[in-house]
């Protein structure tokens, strides 16, 4: 299994554990829901549930129609087909939320696993989020390695579009601190502690995991003047 169709079935099987869905929500969801797979199409996910059903961990059941017949316009009007999660399928899919190897850490993987991060236990949770800040600690210590050995040969722009890739770099490295911090305080998405009481984030605001700030957007707390 190649890894991004890996990602996708994770996906899949996430999406399905909270509820059955037919084909053309399913991939309405994968769009909306989870960023990553904007680019996925009709043509890589049906492969995917096929797949998923022959291992057993989906089921098919039929009943009315569907805009599912928008996928291929020439059939026509069709039956609708609803996937169903099986107690193997849920079972495969807790094994995937277990596990914290090196695929856990990287883009795309991290983004679909973090979206599924309230279905997650804590400790697994917080052994994603470390392993992705020590990856992108390393991607960042070689790309300021890089810019010191190339800054000289350089024009403007290719400097500048470096030191941009850095910078979104070193904003999620902050973010993903904040989030090990509320981890690690027992907060939840509701800022409450495991105790029942509220706690106060490290920006000053009572609420559960940091929000990723918009690097477009001045930060107050970046203001110098006086």
């Amino acid at each position: 299994m190649s890894r991004r169709s890996g990602i996708l079935e994770f996906a899949v099987l996430g999406l399905l554990r909270e509820s059955p869905m037919h084909g053309y929500e399913l991939r309405k969801r994968l769009n909306t829901s989870l960023g990553v797979f904007r680019a996925f199409s009709y043509g890589t996910l049906y492969p995917c549930l096929k797949t998923l059903v022959v291992n057993g961990w989906l089921t098919e059941e039929s009943g009315g129609t569907s805009d599912d017949a928008l996928a291929a316009p020439l059939a026509g009007r069709r039956a609708k087909i609803v996937y169903r999660l099986t107690a193997q399928g849920k079972e495969h899919f807790e094994e995937l939320l277990s596990q914290t190897g090196p695929d856990a850490y990287e883009d795309e993987h991290f983004a679909a696993r973090f979206a599924f991060f309230g279905q997650t236990s804590r400790d697994v949770r917080m052994r994603v989020l470390e392993g992705r800040r020590s990856r992108l600690e390393e991607r960042l210590e070689k790309m300021r390695a890089s810019l010191t050995r190339t800054r000289e040969r350089l024009d403007d722009y290719t400097l500048e579009l470096q030191r941009h890739g850095m910078e979104s770099v070193e904003r999620e490295v902050r973010w993903l601190n904040e989030l090990i911090e509320s981890e690690r305080a027992g907060r939840d998405l509701r800022g409450t502690a495991t105790d029942g009481s509220a706690r106060t984030s490290t920006s000053g605001e009572t609420g559960g995991l940091p929000r990723h700030r918009d690097s477009t957007r001045p930060d107050p707390s970046d203001d110098t003047t006086t």
